[in-house]
């Protein structure tokens, strides 16, 4: 018989393991995760999102540059004609 004293056993895809995994392979798609897991405050899932936000825009903003970089040194060698 259970009472209402006992903790509930969280499902296994919230369980912080699954959620670094989820964040690792899909990144922001991860977000709902976050948000519907019952034992997070809100000012954790706010910080997760927010922290997941800034990590994509930096990376997009990175790849961006990268791109640029390598269209650059392509053009240089002729590689690519404009």
């Amino acid at each position: 018989m259970s009472t209402s004293d006992e903790p509930k056993k969280l499902a296994w895809y919230f369980t912080t393991k699954y959620i670094v995994i989820a964040f690792l392979a899909v990144g922001p798609l991860a977000i709902p995760l976050v948000w519907f897991h019952p034992r997070y405050k809100k000012i954790t899932k706010t910080w997760v999102t927010l922290l997941t936000v800034l990590l994509t825009v930096l990376t997009i903003y990175t790849i961006k540059i990268q791109v640029e970089t390598l269209m650059d040194q392509l053009n240089e060698l002729g590689v690519l004609e404009e």
